[in-house]
């Protein structure tokens, strides 16, 4: 059956966070269908804590309305923090004044997905257009910038503080200067490095070589990129992007350093036609004007995850595909398993579709960046393909699915029927629909 409600609501407290679906408030794990495309959010302890933090990943993703004060407010909302039972969560801002609330004059949330802030991009300018890459705090104070207030908003949306910004910066534009074919002295100069000795060891201390070494020297340069589902990571060099990734993603500083470890390579903030460009095609995909991606990759990885990889670029946009039948296309028919652990590892979320593979009794099952983030872009690319007929698709709370487990071998789970609920969506595939 399917459960219908007026709106869509999310309260940190209507619901505990165990056996909690992402993006529904029941506490049985029921589904909560509002249109015809329901829209999925964090669970309501996740968007709390990003509430309270001011988590600047969060913007877009969803809106918090305020029982006491009437109206609704960005995640990063610089306004007192509200209590959690006084809050709850809305998808869109259609949604919250929907519910009855007005926009918050602070923090504007009609004006749409927040960039980053003026102070931010202005502080980023600044150091692309000195010349030696450095911004000092009389610098600051001649353009009418309070240091610290420059210090504090940069560290909270960069998660680095803005003196180290400079310096991996300047260390980036000193290794282009030095692999160019420029004297070392004089990349140093150029860089504002008085000191030859301190230099080179900084130099050495971000990329493990002496600048004189630096020919076979690689580097990764890295940019935040802006999305309606949050901020993204992504790195890239002369080969090919090499990972594209929600800054909230589990293990992501795991990923940082092994790509570290097997590229020997360092990774500072840059600039780079490749990054421009997957800024560019991500805007399109959002704005449900790009199908596919078709940037330069450079996935780092085994013989058999490259495998797997190459085999979720087949699968068309709107569709999914369970790990068995990506495994039988791989040539290894019981190999579902592999081809899960293969999926997890994959670091170009969204140019190699790895959201677009699910479990065969059509459960979403896991994602990094968030089981919410899985469902939104499979409902996302659901919208811009014609003629996919409605199918029942299941969510299932934890609990149930263990006593399933527990009691299939003996026909005694017949009463689990009341703990699951089928909700009405749009499917993203029949299971075993083939494709080229």
């Amino acid at each position: 059956m399917s459960v219908q409600t007026r709106k869509s609501r999310w309260s940190p407290v209507s619901a505990p966070a165990k056996g909690l679906r992402p993006g529904y408030g029941s506490q049985t794990g029921v589904g909560v269908e509002t249109d015809a495309h329901p829209q999925s959010l964090p669970t309501p302890r996740t968007m709390y804590r990003a509430l309270s933090r001011r988590d600047a990943a969060y913007e877009g993703v969803f809106f918090t309305g305020v029982k006491t004060t009437g109206i609704f407010c960005r995640p990063t909302c610089k306004a007192k923090r509200p209590r959690a039972e006084n809050v709850e969560f809305f998808p869109t801002v259609t949604e919250a004044l929907h519910g009855g609330y007005r926009p918050c004059r602070l923090c504007r949330p009609m004006n749409g997905t927040k960039p980053a802030p003026p102070l931010v991009e202005r502080l980023r300018r600044a150091v692309e257009a000195a010349p030696d890459g450095r911004v000092s705090d009389k610098d600051l104070t001649a353009m009418g910038v309070e240091p610290t207030t420059a210090r504090r908003q940069f560290k909270a949306y960069h998660g680095m503080t803005f003196h180290a910004y400079q310096r991996a910066r300047r260390m980036g534009l000193a290794l282009r200067d030095v692999k160019s074919g420029k004297p070392v002295i004089e990349a140093q100069l150029a860089r504002g490095y008085e000191s030859t000795s301190g230099f080179r060891e900084a130099f050495a201390r971000v990329f493990g070589a002496p600048p004189r070494g630096a020919k076979g020297v690689a580097c990764l340069l890295a940019r935040r990129l802006e999305t309606p589902l949050g901020t993204m990571l992504a790195l890239a060099d002369d080969t090919g992007l090499r990972l594209l990734e929600f800054v909230d993603r589990r293990g992501l500083e795991r990923e940082l350093v092994g790509l570290r470890r097997r590229l020997k390579c360092a990774i500072v903030p840059g600039n780079h036609a490749i990054l421009d460009q997957t800024a560019v095609q991500l805007a399109e995909y959002f704005a449900g004007t790009r199908e596919q991606f078709d940037v330069p990759l450079a996935p780092v990885g085994s013989e058999f995850q490259l495998r797997v990889w190459a085999e979720l670029q087949r699968i068309p946009l709107g569709r999914t595909r369970s790990y068995a039948e990506v495994a039988a296309r791989v040539g290894l028919a019981r190999g579902h398993r592999a081809v899960a652990r293969a999926n997890g590892s994959n670091m170009l979320a969204l140019v190699i579709p790895c959201h677009r593979v699910i479990r065969a009794n059509g459960d979403l099952c896991g994602y990094a960046g968030g089981v919410w983030r899985k469902q939104r872009l499979l409902e996302h690319e659901r919208k811009r393909v014609p003629g996919i007929g409605h199918k029942k698709a299941r969510y299932v709370t934890k609990k149930a699915a263990a006593l399933r487990f527990l009691f299939v071998g003996c026909g005694a789970f017949s009463w689990l029927k009341r703990e699951e609920t089928v909700v009405e969506q749009k499917p993203c595939a029949t299971p075993g629909e083939t494709y080229p």
